[in-house]
């Protein structure tokens, strides 16, 4: 008698377990983690402007958005600093935005730049910084059409009225990844043939960043320390307060 019992109370254990197990399973599993959100970069702030002082639109890649927000500290009481809440890339993504950066504002002073997404390599579906040895690579923007776009946003910039400064395109470093030594001199050729044409101030940061790269730009990368950033601020803005002190023509 005893082991048909067993049998009999085994077999309910059995479907009981069976029944249990895949809502234990259910319980059992980790609830999914949201991603932590991304804090907003403080460059991409909107400004509120002070009334009567000038107003100051910074155009430029994450370079410039690097010494943005030093920029609006030194001159913070001075002038209202802002500018694109986006990377402003290639000269081709200056040509098909530009309106919409400068908006329907009156600028005093307008500095910009393109050039570091310009003469960047990518590959032949798109792929970006693509190895430049590669024979499917391509510059991003040739120099050919980055001088027929920079001198279209140029001529742009001049119908605002504002005093306009040119910055360089700061210095490609050893071991970058998808861009080529020397490249950026080429470029700034080009856009400084431009510039000199229109009379247009230029922030020479390439000579400034190349006399320090080993202690401003960070390592096999364009980018640059927080450090180097805030030393790019101040060029910049000893740039702004030249053209914001000089005399109306």
């Amino acid at each position: 008698m005893m082991a048909p019992i067993r049998m009999l109370l085994c077999c309910v254990l059995l479907v009981c377990l069976i029944s249990v197990s895949p809502a234990g399973e259910e319980q059992a599993k980790p609830t999914p983690r949201s991603k932590p959100q991304r804090r907003p970069n403080p460059a991409m702030a909107k400004v509120e402007d002070v009334a009567g002082l000038p107003r100051v639109l910074l155009i430029g890649d994450s370079i410039s958005i690097g010494y943005t927000v030093p920029v609006r500290e030194m001159l913070q009481g001075k002038a209202n600093v802002h500018r694109p809440l986006t990377n402003c890339g290639p000269t081709t993504k200056g040509v098909a935005e530009i309106d919409q950066w400068l908006g329907d504002g009156k600028w005093d002073v307008i500095h910009f730049n393109w050039g570091l997404h310009d003469l960047k390599f990518m590959g032949p579906n798109g792929e970006n910084l693509a190895d430049p040895k590669a024979s499917t690579s391509r510059q991003q923007v040739p120099l050919e059409q980055y001088e027929a776009n920079l001198r279209r946003l140029v001529a742009r910039l001049k119908t605002t009225g504002a005093r306009l400064i040119w910055r360089t395109t700061t210095p490609v470093p050893a071991g970058a990844k998808g861009r080529v030594v020397g490249d950026a001199a080429k470029y700034n050729a080009v856009a400084k043939k431009i510039m000199d044409e229109h009379a247009i101030a230029i922030d020479d940061q390439y000579t400034f960043a190349q006399a320090r790269l080993k202690e401003i730009q960070r390592p096999a990368n364009v980018h640059f320390t927080p450090a180097g950033s805030k030393a790019l601020a101040q060029q910049t803005v000893a740039a702004i307060h030249k053209q914001l002190s000089a005399e109306s023509p």
